[in-house]
């Protein structure tokens, strides 16, 4: 409906003014009294190509003309064909200077002309002046019908364009009507005021005329801070984005397009960086902003025409998509691939890694409300299963009430003491003496028994509680290991360290007066850390390994082999020590390509200077081939299982695991 729309408002406007054109006798225009003509039309010009936007999103699709005044002057003054002939060289300049397609620049051609000929007739209707009259005099008698002429010409260029509007944002007429008519009318009452003025004086001089630039000129400075003031409540101050306000009401009236046109979608991603919160911490508000206005910039390139990007807030963003789910999931994979390169700022690269929650209509949701609350969930399930991308589903609302539910029972825990700490030994895979322990944290609920930490560990890495956890179970082990030592038993402790409490600048002050508050040696700590936390923000990581090497702490790289990650960190970082990944040792016995990994990475280590901690050993065999190969450590429920700290004691008091005989083959 938009073209054949723009098609016959143009055919009809170039009809009329070409009617116009050919009724108006030129032949009694004067040279003599050509000047206030020349400089309305010069003004006319300069008012149509410096217009006021109408802000009606991120493209305004209309505009305010402040030639209008001038144009109604003309219309009064020299007749409609001098009218209709400025207002048209306007038009085109107009179009020229900002190069519009020749069907929009058709379309606000025809539909000035059709204003002008409808203001033109109610001027003449009033005054009893014949329509295709030459140059006339405007007296005080006449300036009330001028006013309502040029009403009456704005309310129809007011109508034609609102219907293209309405009709390429699938918006009702009357609401593009009665969006910003607040100051549209206040505007127009002004500029159409100083025309009827202009049309009374001009005949005085152009010095006169001149009087009257003034009043045009605070109209059009007044407006524009109306307009800006206005687009600045819609949009984000900082990234130029849409607001969260914004969001709702373009969702709403999505939703209400798709209804109507029993159309899919729309589609909606909300996106929310992750560990964004260490940037503003360690490099300050300012790097934060501008790496917020990066972000900004890279979600844009990677939306086409159909998407429109929001900021909601801090570093949470969304885009609307019209289209399904398929569509929706294709725009979010688009986002996080842009987002997956780094980003330089103030001369540090960093490098953002983001989670998506989708939500898409009418399935999971038919109104904002529900569409952006069901996205957040699904949000919330791709930060905790570390998906990146996640679509809602029904039973995410159930599984999300139980979390949530267990996240209060685990704050709950912290202070009622529940949790508890239990140690796996690590085992001299020659001397089978327990050498080390890794330190594994325990939750008994008093209701569900015993909840797994893969339950309980994500929930608290991505509420922030997993600081509390950390610093429990550090405090705890360290601790314990005092005590061990005190009886006589040297061996070394390993805590996990999360990918979000690595980037914690207080994490060495935190590791430093734990050790000095139990009297434990920094050798005797070995923190544990994956490679996805290493990578996760490697300045800042760099920075807090450093600062506890410095100290004596023992780095170890936990789960090795399943980042995907490159080696450079091994070169960067001053690392102790390689725990190789369960994956890759329990089945090496029976997996080639497994036992050339391991066998590749004690090489590697050997050569770095490396210790080496083989996970996952679950039978002698595998025990056996790792010694062979040069394994230092071993791991396993073979070795030992994790056992409270007595049964630690224990062991360490016995070490009576017998040491087998070498095989003959090896």
């Amino acid at each position: 409906m938009l073209y054949p729309y723009v098609a016959l408002v143009a055919a009809l406007g170039f009809t009329g003014l070409t009617i116009a054109l050919v009724g108006t006798p030129w032949s009694t225009f004067t040279v003599s009294a050509i000047g206030p003509y020349v400089f309305l039309s010069l003004a006319a010009v300069i008012g149509e190509v410096r217009p006021l936007p109408v802000p009606r999103g991120d493209d305004p699709a209309e505009t305010i003309s402040t030639s209008a005044p001038f144009i109604l002057a003309l219309l009064a003054l020299g007749g409609v064909g001098v009218a209709v002939a400025v207002q048209a060289v306007a038009s085109v300049v107009d179009d020229v200077v900002n190069r519009r397609d020749w069907r929009k620049s058709a379309f606000n051609t025809g539909q000035y002309a059709l204003s002008l000929l409808v203001g033109r007739s109610v001027y003449c209707a009033l005054t009893g002046t014949a329509f295709f009259a030459g140059p006339a005099e405007v007296t005080t008698s006449d300036l009330g019908p001028l006013l309502l002429a040029g009403v009456s010409m704005v309310a129809v260029n007011r109508l034609l364009v609102a219907g293209v509007v309405a009709l390429a944002v699938g918006q009702r007429l009357l609401v593009v009507l009665r969006d910003d008519a607040h100051f549209l009318l206040a505007t127009n009452a002004v500029l159409l005021s100083v025309g009827a003025i202009a049309a009374h004086v001009a005949l005085d001089g152009v010095g006169v005329l001149a009087l009257l630039t003034t009043p045009v000129i605070a109209a059009y400075l007044t407006t524009a801070a109306a307009i800006r003031q206005a687009h600045l409540a819609s949009h984000d101050a900082l990234t130029g984005l849409r607001s969260r306000d914004r969001l709702h009401k373009d969702l709403d009236r999505a939703c209400v397009g798709a209804r109507r046109t029993e159309g899919p979608g729309p589609g909606l991603v909300l996106i929310d960086l992750d560990h964004f919160k260490h940037v503003n911490d360690s490099l300050g508000h300012l790097v934060g902003d501008q790496l917020l206005r990066q972000v900004a910039d890279r979600i844009t390139t990677a939306l086409d025409d159909e998407c429109v990007a929001y900021r909601l807030g801090g570093d949470e963003f969304a885009v609307v998509v019209e289209g399904d789910e398929s569509r929706t999931q294709e725009v979010a994979a688009a986002i996080l691939g842009a987002l997956s390169a780094p980003m330089t700022v103030s001369e540090v690269e960093i490098l953002v890694r983001a989670s998506a929650g989708l939500a898409i209509a009418p399935h999971h949701g038919d109104d904002a409300g529900t569409l952006m609350k069901n996205a957040d969930i699904a949000l919330y399930h791709a930060k905790l299963d570390r998906d990146r991308t996640c679509t809602y589903s029904a039973r995410y609302a159930v599984n999300t009430v139980e979390r949530l539910r267990l996240l209060t029972d685990l704050r709950a825990a912290i202070d009622a003491g529940q949790l508890a700490v239990e140690y796996q030994p690590q085992v001299d895979l020659v001397t089978r003496r327990v050498v080390a322990v890794e330190a594994l944290i325990r939750w008994r609920h008093p209701e569900r028994g015993m909840v797994p930490p893969d339950s309980f560990i994500p929930l608290a890495e991505n509420s922030g509680l997993i600081g509390e956890l950390t610093e429990y179970v550090l405090d705890t082990a360290l601790a314990t290991l005092a005590g061990w030592r005190r009886s006589g038993h040297d061996i070394r402790m390993s805590v996990n360290l999360s990918a979000r409490h690595l980037s914690e600048l207080s994490l060495p002050r935190v590791v430093t007066e734990s050790l000095d508050r139990h009297g434990v040696p920094a050798s005797s700590l070995v923190l544990e850390v994956t490679e996805t936390g290493i990578l996760s923000d490697p300045a800042r990581v760099d920075l807090i390994i450093g600062a506890l090497r410095l100290f004596g702490v023992g780095i170890a790289v936990d789960d090795y082999g399943t980042g995907h990650a490159s080696l450079g960190y091994l070169k960067r970082l001053d690392i102790d020590e390689l725990k190789i990944d369960r994956s890759f040792v329990s089945d090496m016995g029976r997996d080639a390509q497994d036992h050339a990994i391991v066998r590749s990475t004690l090489a590697l280590a050997r050569d770095l200077g490396l210790r080496v901690v083989a996970e996952g050993i679950e039978e002698e065999s595998t025990a056996a081939e790792l010694r062979a190969l040069g394994c230092d450590v071993g791991q396993g429920y073979h070795l030992g299982r994790p056992v409270p700290a007595a049964e630690v004691v224990r062991i360490l008091d016995e070490q009576t695991v017998p040491v087998p005989p070498r095989p003959a083959t090896v």
